[in-house]
């Protein structure tokens, strides 16, 4: 293993051979850390936590105890394809938590960006694309080949199946199944999961101007009202509008999906 500096490796954890633990990381009592994993720079790795497989974790990440961070993953196709784990800087993944690394089916990679926050008990499964800044409440479920934009929040104990795309500032509601793509910046709440507006908090919080947040409104009740299918709805956003934030919608509509859309909750 290479250890570098002013890393500190508590006696009773276990870094295996071929380890990479960066400068000024902490490996704390009874952690276990696999042959391929690179830790980045200030890493902390606490009690009891393991990281396995081929897995690298960017700087100042911390990982809490019982996390389990890149094991194989929980796919019946899965037959020990050689596949990745790759986590962002700043990282902080919580009690309990798993994150799996990918399938060769999937592209072999699962990634999560920086400054994320993966909450106790909280899954992320194979091939998952996980953008920054990205929240998961406890016990959250996001399952393999989903795409998470940036600044997504997953409020707890909510699922989202497979292949589902969520886009950038989306908001899901704790205790919410998601089987469909979510619209960037959409509100998606009740058990099923219905798109039932736009997170205006966040669009708030990130700095949105009231222009904006008046050209989604609009965007918002173009999706839901008007004439034709929800396709063609976004095709005239697109076509129509200059606002960047509502062409980022379309174009997210428009883009290519193996999963439908949640349509606006009382839209056509």
């Amino acid at each position: 293993m290479a250890v570098h500096g002013t890393a500190v490796v508590h006696p009773s954890a276990f870094v295996e051979e071929g380890a990479v633990v960066g400068e000024g990381c902490y490996i704390g009592p009874f952690a276990v850390i696999g042959p391929e994993v690179v830790l980045g720079a200030r890493v902390t790795v606490k009690s009891h936590a393991v990281i396995t497989g081929w897995t690298e974790l960017g700087e100042d990440c911390t990982v809490w105890p019982f996390a389990c961070v890149g094991e194989v993953p929980q796919d019946l196709k899965y037959h020990g394809e050689h596949t990745r784990l790759i986590v962002g800087a700043r990282c902080r993944i919580r009690e309990g938590a798993t994150l799996n690394t990918g399938t060769e089916g999937g592209g072999g990679v699962t990634r999560v960006g920086d400054d994320c926050l993966i909450m106790t008990g909280a899954h992320v499964g194979h091939d998952a694309q996980i953008g920054n800044r990205v929240i998961l409440v406890n016990n959250v479920a996001i399952a393999g080949h989903c795409v998470l934009g940036d600044d997504v929040i997953v409020g707890g104990l909510s699922g989202v199946h497979q292949w589902v795309r969520i886009g950038q500032g989306a908001i899901i509601g704790a205790v919410t199944m998601v089987t469909n793509d979510v619209i960037p910046y959409g509100l998606v709440q009740a058990p099923r999961g219905e798109l039932d507006g736009l997170n205006l908090v966040g669009l708030k919080r990130r700095g949105v101007d009231r222009a904006g947040i008046t050209a989604l409104r609009a965007a918002y009740q173009t999706l839901a009202q008007e004439d034709g299918s929800f396709l063609d709805r976004a095709r005239k956003l697109a076509e129509e509008s200059d606002n960047a934030l509502v062409r980022e919608i379309a174009d997210f509509i428009l883009s290519k999906s193996d999963r439908s859309f949640l349509t606006p909750k009382g839209g056509r």
